[in-house]
């Protein structure tokens, strides 16, 4: 079942989002209900685990580094 709620705000960022939205082929409203999934969902599994990695396999050390060589900025 679906609740209504009300929410505020700024009237500029409510049009560009809504706009973006548009652009995705999708409403605000059904992002909303994505974010509010994720942001909700505190499950995490091996899985989420080995997809962050994958995502990051790209990276990959070229040596071992100092104390100082990993602290520089």
């Amino acid at each position: 079942m679906l609740k209504n709620i009300i929410l505020s705000a700024d009237e500029i960022l409510i049009r560009k989002a809504r706009r973006k939205a548009e652009e995705e082929h999708t409403t605000l409203n059904s992002r909303f209900q994505e974010w509010l999934k994720n942001y909700t969902s505190t499950d995490f599994n091996a899985s989420d685990y080995d997809d962050l990695m994958n995502r990051f396999s790209y990276a990959k050390p070229t040596g071992k580094y100092s104390r100082d060589e990993m602290n520089e900025r």
